[in-house]
């Protein structure tokens, strides 16, 4: 599943290509993604793109009358093409704008989404119960500690939850949990607040290392010109189970943590 970095590489890929265009046709070819593509979405012809925001994994387009949601789920991709560009397999959405250019989303798993937020109101409140944004001045140090009080989960599935703090996925909590010599298994009210104050340091940079370096590689994503993302390449534990660990040389272990890969090396990480 593309992660935060990666649905932010692409909202800044697709930016200036359709910030200020107006849309000249709307082609829904399957209604049946996640949720059903509301009817509503037809009305933005006519209409210009103001921004393009995120929101933890939610790509957010902003028009004068609402906001069109979307959603990559765990295989979809989002391309800006050619108005000519032929229509492949499981391309289910078309925004066609003035210019020529349309932004095609194409999901093989349909677990992706296209919703319309009339007015900006978030009526089915996706976006209403999200934690802070990890790059955001509201996650802080202190704020993991005070959430984490008494909390007896481990704390690679607290780090999971959007409720806590949106965008820390799999492969990130992997990445953030090693890099701050965290077992992914420690409960979270365990951990001491000098601890958990690292691990938001660590969190912040990872993620922004992420972005820099264009988003993961994985099969499932590339970039929206087509480029695949660059930072599995500095991946430390993510995948790399029965490897030697890239500081101690110590192999790295696997256990499964709510159907998820937790990779850790058990001599760096307490």
């Amino acid at each position: 599943m593309p992660e935060l970095p990666e649905v932010e590489v692409c909202r800044l890929g697709i930016s200036g290509h359709i910030i200020g265009e107006k849309v000249s046709k709307v082609i829904v070819r399957n209604n049946k993604l996640r949720w059903p593509v509301p009817d509503e979405v037809k009305s933005l012809v006519g209409y210009k793109v103001l921004a393009v925001d995120r929101r933890s994994k939610y790509l957010l387009i902003r028009f004068d009358s609402g906001t069109l949601l979307l959603h990559l789920g765990m295989s979809g991709t989002i391309r800006v093409i050619c108005e000519d560009t032929p229509v492949a397999k499981h391309d289910h959405f078309d925004l066609v704008f003035a210019n020529k250019k349309v932004l095609r989303l194409n999901d093989p798993r349909r677990f992706g989404a296209v919703l319309w937020f009339a007015d900006h109101v978030d009526e089915r409140g996706l976006l209403t119960k999200l934690g802070p944004e990890p790059l955001s001045d509201e996650f802080y140090p202190g704020y993991l500690f005070a959430k984490a009080k008494n909390r007896k989960v481990p704390i690679k599935t607290f780090l999971m939850n959007n409720q806590i703090v949106v965008g820390v996925g799999n492969i990130y909590a992997n990445e953030t949990l090693f890099q701050a010599g965290i077992l992914p298994t420690v409960l979270a009210g365990d951990i001491n607040e000098e601890r958990l104050n690292k691990l938001t340091e660590v969190i912040k940079l990872v993620l922004t290392a992420a972005i820099a370096q264009g988003g993961t590689t994985l099969k499932d994503f590339t970039q929206v010109d087509g480029r695949p993302g660059y930072f599995a390449q500095s991946l430390l534990v993510y995948g790399r189970a029965g490897q030697k660990c890239l500081k101690c040389k110590t192999k790295l272990e696997e256990i499964r943590q709510s159907n998820r890969s937790s990779v850790f090396c058990p001599k760096c990480q307490s």
